[in-house]
């Protein structure tokens, strides 16, 4: 009986460690998204106000655009957990862009990003962050959109 008791301890143990784990690292993943999305969208962002537009040719700006795309996937249906993280992130990343008082307004810009189809972009995207030769024109399917979104959610940086 004794022999149970000890397995049994050890098995919940176990099991809380491992839930532990879990937890600190879906904080992490938080963290490390909400950090990159806001490093992007600060990068974009000085690229706009420098230059007055945002060159699709550019293979930086393809890849910081999937950066975005992706933190916008990630906070679509997040707890309020995931979204405190990243949202801790998102301020630290974008070098004070994003501030307590408008990520609120910049989650919900980047959850409304991604109910656009943006495919065609989060695919150049990855081939442009492989190496390849990629291109985007505002012809391509939902780079109108997603511009239109971004300028949006970097008008509430200002």
């Amino acid at each position: 009986m004794k022999i149970f008791k000890y397995l049994s301890a050890a098995v919940v143990t176990i099991a809380l460690l491992s839930s532990c784990s879990v937890v600190k690292s879906v904080a992490t993943n938080a963290l490390t998204s909400g950090t990159n999305t806001g490093s992007a969208l600060s990068t974009l962002y000085k690229v706009l106000n420098t230059t007055g537009s945002i060159d699709l040719s550019n293979v930086t700006n393809i890849i910081n655009l999937g950066k975005i795309l992706t933190g916008a996937g990630s906070v679509s249906n997040a707890n309020s957990s995931f979204l405190e993280k990243f949202t801790s992130g998102l301020i630290s990343g974008s070098s004070g862009l994003v501030t307590n008082s408008n990520a609120s307004a910049v989650i919900n810009g980047l959850k409304a990003l991604s109910n656009i189809d943006t495919s065609a972009i989060t695919k150049a995207a990855a081939s442009a962050a492989a190496g390849s030769v990629t291109q985007l024109t505002s012809s391509t399917p939902g780079v109108s959109a997603t511009l239109s979104q971004l300028n949006s959610i970097f008008s509430l940086m200002k």
